[in-house]
């Protein structure tokens, strides 16, 4: 950018900049990292940032991948995740990453730029302009607000804190112009967050669920991400002899080698039949999204009953019995104390949960074929305490999504919303919030592509992370949608890749190959060795094809 397009910036006599003020803020959230790419429209931030050195920043090479390191930070950590972009196409380049966020859940905070306040919404084809960015950001984010005199900020900032933080959480976006940014103003001594609004169930709703679970004997939980933060109650519903079963988003919120605990095999057959015999089922901060109910086809036990901070949950994709709307924590722990001495659980339902475990991850290690031994290659790799990312990829979708088991909630980071070429940048968030621990990142060859610059980044930042590549050159997953739906007329699937050794040599990226299946378990122990990034490439070619072929999540037509 030429020094004639620099934004003017006229100062005063105050002590700071509005952009330090913003630095100062985000020390007192306790933010430890943010993300995002540099440019002319966020350089008063950026440059508090690096005065007062104590954030760290990290430089993506996207402002796409910055908001998914951004995404991933906050929910490996339990944090804030803060993510910093400049105006107009940078904004723009953020908003799938911010869709991402929005359906996860994300506690995320958007900070980007704006053009001068002068020239805001008069369409005269400014420097870096976009046409109703605002409007852009409420589509992407939970709320989205734009600040346009320096005593704006601070109030802004506050109540942007609060929304974050409400139940049900989700993503924040805040608009600053660049001459905002550079004005100067009073630092204050000290910053004030402003309480969420309470959200406390009524005495009379969790004793009617209670009720109404007091009388069953093979009672079933459903755990979504909105219950993550409620490991103990559910410790003690399934110590009173309740059955589990997570979506992906709730993985781990019971460690999944408990007894109790289906994992993840949400949709299994053998699971299915299972439920039938159920004659409950507690739905609890989930959506029951399509994907992992068959298209809403699958049988769930009745009667159904559900606790959710979103009121609009209610009958939501299914119909509930009862519905009580509060925080899963606090209303887990208040039925947990109802239930007490209530329950009588058949004997068998404990038995009869962990076969149905048993069956379903058999049968998945059936279809992986010849993967079969790389998952359990993979499966030993895993220390207890490393994290599992995951992008949008078949190998994912097959066994990912179930496998390795996981130990608490923090530990496995997926693409909830479902778009590929976000697991690389993931995983770097996710590996700068948990340095101590490995990083293990699944992705695939056409995911990697879409995001292939941040592997500088993860280099730069020396990220813990194990970069798992299945390479089959092609979108594998469309060809078997085309051969399954289309009569085999396949087309716009095949991939140029990347020479991957030559290309981690490029950035100093440690690198091995699988080429048979049998070296999965050297090449995986070597990798889990190194501090740092790392990578290996699984050749599927080579190695060969899956025993089943997958062709999307299941569904139930008719």
């Amino acid at each position: 950018m030429s020094p004639e397009n620099a934004p003017n910036v006229s100062p005063n006599t105050a002590p700071c900049t509005v952009g330090e003020l913003i630095a100062a803020f985000l020390e007192f959230c306790e933010v430890k990292v943010l993300f995002g790419v540099i440019s002319i429209h966020n350089m008063p931030i950026l440059d508090a940032v690096k005065q007062r050195g104590i954030l760290r920043y990290v430089p993506a090479r996207g402002e796409a991948g910055a908001a998914n390191m951004a995404d991933a930070h906050a929910r490996t950590s339990g944090g804030i995740g803060v993510v910093i972009t400049s105006t107009g196409t940078a904004c723009g380049n953020a908003a799938g990453a911010m869709v991402e966020a929005q359906t996860a859940g994300s506690r995320l905070l958007h900070l980007t730029g704006q053009i001068e306040t002068e020239y805001l919404d008069r369409d005269m084809a400014y420097i870096h302009e976009a046409k109703d960015q605002l409007g852009l950001l409420k589509a992407v984010s939970k709320q989205a607000f734009r600040v346009t005199t320096p005593e704006q900020v601070l109030p802004t900032l506050l109540h942007a804190l609060q929304v974050l933080e409400a139940a049900p959480s989700g993503p924040v976006s805040v608009e600053i112009p660049i001459d905002v940014q550079g004005a100067r103003v009073e630092l204050p001594s000290s910053f004030k967050r402003l309480s969420a609004p309470p959200l406390a169930a009524g005495e009379a709703e969790v004793e009617a669920l209670a009720g109404a679970l007091s009388r069953t004997r093979r009672p079933m939980i459903w755990a979504g991400g909105g219950a993550r933060q409620a490991r103990e109650p559910l410790q003690r519903l399934l110590e009173l002899g309740f059955g589990l079963v997570t979506t992906t988003q709730g993985r781990g919120v019971i460690e999944e080698s408990s007894e109790q605990s289906l994992g993840s095999f949400t949709a299994s057959p053998v699971v299915e039949s299972l439920y039938q015999t159920c004659d409950a089922m507690l739905v609890v901060g989930s959506r029951l999204r399509g994907n992992e109910t068959l298209k809403y086809r699958l049988k769930l036990p009745q009667p159904l009953l559900r606790i959710d901070a979103d009121a609009t949950a209610r009958d939501r994709c299914y119909p509930n019995t009862l519905f009580v709307q509060g925080d899963a924590r606090e209303v887990l722990t208040s039925l947990a104390d109802k239930l007490a001495g209530r329950v009588q659980v058949d004997p068998e339902f404990a038995t009869d949960l962990r076969n149905a475990k048993a069956q379903a991850e058999a049968r998945l290690r059936e279809d992986l074929g010849v993967y079969a031994q790389f998952v359990e290659a993979l499966s030993e790799a895993f220390v207890p305490g490393a994290l599992w990312v995951r992008d949008i990829t078949i190998s994912n979708s097959m066994w990912g999504n179930r496998l390795p088991r996981l130990q608490h909630p923090g530990q496995g980071i997926h693409a909830t919303g479902g778009g590929i070429g976000q697991g690389l940048a993931m995983g770097i968030g996710a590996a700068l919030a948990r340095p101590e621990q490995k990083t293990f990142v699944l992705v695939g060859d056409g995911g990697l592509q879409l995001g292939l610059a941040e592997l500088a980044t993860a280099v730069e930042e020396q990220a813990n992370l194990l970069l798992i590549v299945m390479n089959s050159q092609s979108y594998e997953v469309i060809k078997n949608i085309q051969d399954a739906h289309y009569e085999g007329r396949r087309g716009y699937t095949d991939l140029l890749t990347p020479n991957l050794q030559l290309l981690c040599e490029s950035v100093g990226l440690p690198y091995r190959k699988i080429r048979q299946v049998q070296e999965s378990s050297e090449a995986l122990g070597w990798a889990r060795q190194h501090c740092g990034p790392v990578m290996v490439e699984v050749d599927m070619p080579q190695v060969g094809p899956f025993a089943k072929a997958f062709a999307g999540p299941p569904v139930r037509r008719g």
